[in-house]
């Protein structure tokens, strides 16, 4: 039962670092040094709205199964 607890949470912090590296994007780090601060303030359609969701609902995954992790093994 333990290890696959740690086997889970291994494949969902796997899966939670390709999701985060599947939003970066060509622009580099201009937005992050106050070079384009447009694109930090618009909206997300489509794919790209997923993939931000889809990174939100991993991530409190990962953080409940850390949490469970510690109070439970």
């Amino acid at each position: 039962m333990e290890s696959a607890f740690y086997v889970a949470i291994i494949l969902v912090s796997l899966l939670l670092m390709m999701v985060i590296l599947l939003q970066s994007k060509a622009s580099g780090f201009s937005g992050a040094f106050g070079g384009d601060t447009s694109a930090i303030y618009r909206t997300r359609r489509g794919l790209e709205k997923t993939l931000f969701q889809l990174t939100i609902g991993v991530a409190v995954i990962f953080v409940v199964l850390s949490l469970l992790g510690q109070w439970l093994l």
